[in-house]
């Protein structure tokens, strides 16, 4: 097979600008998350640990959408390999997973941080923090490529995605092949691999609240600002998600070209650029060693 063609606008180049500055963005709000906690001892905590990797995944997925979405833009022929697409696939599919695995593995810390105060540090040891973040990206990775399997062995008979990137349900459908039993057993494999997170929400959110109407005010208050973030970036990856399954299963020819592409890219750029801002601006401690770096201006000084 010669290509997956993209439909993609005239303005290739005012694209390309606004791709790679998105891109440019993302790395530098990450990385510097992912510096300020690795630099400081006094961040090496569960909830900072957690948010790092957070970062980690932000770069992760957009390294895998941005790059190659720039290189297709700027190729004549618009096109990209059967090979690299299904790589594309893999990557960002297993982002998005392991996004849904950390922020549940963060609001299970909020639970225990609101929950049982005293055996905190107790229940949340380093030995857990490490097994947790390796449940977060070793769960999803194993769990999509077994899944995935299915989508490497159907056969084509088409080559157009009308799409700006390569996804397992655009794919599935341009086989040749009956996908019925795919696509079942895709929608099995999704309620699979992220089940356990949605119990692990929904649990840890269950019993916040339940601890929230008997708590003081004060409590109350301490406990919402310390899950607004949290809920947040809960609200902003849903929306994403939500937009990608309208335009997954629905037709959406009908919507404005930019309204596709805002639609198509949300959940893949604005959580990895809007969840360094939301963590950075509302948590005290790392708000204010963000703060202390960026005034740094001829050395990076010792962050205390």
């Amino acid at each position: 097979m010669s290509g997956f063609k993209c439909s993609i606008n005239d303005l290739k180049y005012l694209y390309f600008v606004i791709f790679f500055m998105l891109y440019m963005l993302v790395l530098f709000a990450n990385i510097t998350v992912i510096f300020v906690v690795i630099s400081n001892k006094v961040l090496h905590k569960p909830m900072h640990i957690f948010l790092c990797n957070l970062a980690v995944n932000g770069i992760y997925g957009s390294t895998a959408l941005l790059p190659p979405l720039v290189a297709t833009l700027m190729s004549p022929p618009h096109e990209v390999s059967l090979a690299c697409c299904k790589a594309q696939i893999y990557f960002l599919h297993t982002y998005a997973i392991i996004e849904f695995t950390i922020l549940s593995v963060m609001c299970y810390d909020r639970y225990v941080a609101i929950c049982y105060p005293l055996q905190y540090h107790t229940i949340m040891t380093i030995t857990k923090v490490y097994k947790l973040i390796a449940f977060s990206w070793g769960y999803p990775l194993v769990a999509f490529a077994l899944f995935f399997i299915l989508t490497l062995r159907l056969t084509h008979c088409r080559n157009i995605i009308g799409r700006v990137y390569c996804s397992n349900y655009s794919l599935v459908k341009l086989s040749c092949d009956d996908t019925n039993v795919v696509s079942a057993i895709g929608l099995l494999f999704a309620v699979v691999y992220t089940f356990p997170q949605l119990v692990m929400t929904l649990y840890s959110y269950g019993h916040i609240l339940k601890i929230c109407f008997t708590a003081t005010k004060e409590s109350k208050i301490k406990a919402l600002k310390t899950c607004t973030p949290h809920l947040f970036a809960i609200l902003n990856y849903s929306v994403g998600c939500f937009f990608e399954i309208i335009q997954s299963r629905f037709d959406t020819s009908y919507l404005p070209f930019e309204t596709q592409i805002l639609m198509s890219l949300y959940f893949l750029i604005f959580p990895p650029i809007l969840n360094p801002a939301i963590y950075g601006l509302s948590v005290q401690a790392l708000r204010g060693n963000i703060f202390r770096l960026c005034g740094s201006k001829n050395k990076i000084l010792p962050l205390k």
